[in-house]
C-alpha cells in the first residue's frame, strides 16, 4: 500500500485521524493520529493531508539503526531507539511524532486505518486507487 490524497475532497473532518489513533495507539484521541491535517484559513473548506511516504529519512539518520524497512513500511524498535529524536527532526513531512509520556517517537504503519474510514475518499491507496466509502 502507498498513501495518496486528493486534498480537494477533504473536509477536514479528522476521521482519518481517530482511525489512526484507534488502530495504532488503541486509543480515542483524534490528536494521537500519525498523520496531519492542515487547514488553510481564511479560506473556507481548504485542508492539506500530510502522511508518512516511507521516504526513509527517518532510518538515514538515527545513529542506533532503531528504524528499520520491513515489508515496504520504516518500523521504528522502541527497544533500540534512545530517544535521540533525530528522525523526528528529519521527517520531510512532520509526521513522525513523540507523544507526551513516551521515550520514542512514532510513525505511520501503513495500516490502512485512515484509507477504509475517510468518508470523502480524500486519503486513498495509490498502488489500487482505492479508498474511502
Amino acid at each position: 500500500m502507498r498513501l495518496a490524497a486528493r486534498n480537494d475532497l477533504c473536509s477536514g473532518c479528522r476521521v482519518c485521524q481517530l482511525a489512526c489513533s484507534l488502530s495504532v495507539l488503541r486509543e480515542n484521541n483524534p490528536k494521537r493520529g500519525l498523520l496531519k491535517i492542515d487547514p488553510h484559513f481564511p479560506v473556507p473548506g481548504d485542508y492539506s493531508i500530510r502522511f508518512c511516504t516511507q521516504c526513509g529519512e527517518c532510518a538515514a539518520v538515527c545513529p542506533v539503526e532503531a528504524i528499520s524497512l520491513i515489508d515496504g513500511v520504516y518500523v521504528i524498535d522502541k527497544e533500540t531507539c534512545i530517544g535521540c529524536m533525530a528522525c523526528v527532526e528529519a521527517c520531510p513531512h512532520g509526521v513522525m511524532v513523540v507523544h507526551r509520556g513516551e521515550d520514542a517517537p512514532s510513525k505511520c504503519t501503513l495500516c490502512g486505518a485512515c484509507v477504509e474510514m475517510c468518508p470523502r475518499g480524500a486519503i486513498y491507496d495509490a498502488d489500487t486507487g482505492e479508498g474511502g466509502r
